[in-house]
């Protein structure tokens, strides 16, 4: 595996990104395809009309299951990146830095960690900046 840096950090999940999302995409374009050839014919109506919900709803339980996953993830970062900023400064982490910013602080080094959240919550520098910022890239080969 490469060196993780800002260029390759970003992760698909083969089996969710390049599997199951497009499947269940075909699946919900395929049965509103389905409802909308139903739409004359009564007999087949209320089954491509369930069809195309149940779809709507598979595709509806991905993306949350995908959104609640990140955002647990989101606060077990900002737990561990104000503890790791207390134990560099004997401080908590400054209140105006947002969670994206203190996602993204996550892959500094801890010499330049400290400086870079000064920076990040006194300019409002956004995430894409704060890993631009980023010197020395400390990987984090645990994200989802």
């Amino acid at each position: 595996m490469s060196q993780q840096n800002y260029d390759n950090h970003a992760r698909l999940d083969t089996g969710y990104h390049r599997i199951l999302f497009p499947i269940l995409l075909l699946t919900f374009i395929g049965s509103c395809v389905n409802l909308y050839n139903s739409l004359g014919d009564h007999q087949r109506l209320y089954s491509a009309s369930l069809i195309t919900v149940i779809t709507m709803s598979l595709v509806a339980v991905a993306l949350y299951a995908r959104i609640f996953a990140l955002k647990a993830q989101d606060r077990a970062i900002r737990a561990e990146e104000n503890l790791r900023h207390f134990v560099l400064t004997g401080k908590l982490l400054d209140a105006r830095l947002t969670t994206r910013q203190i996602v993204a602080l996550r892959f500094a080094p801890d010499a330049e960690f400290v400086e870079l959240a000064a920076k990040a919550a006194t300019s409002a520098l956004d995430s894409k900046t704060i890993k631009q910022s980023i010197k020395q890239w400390k990987a984090d080969d645990y994200r989802v």
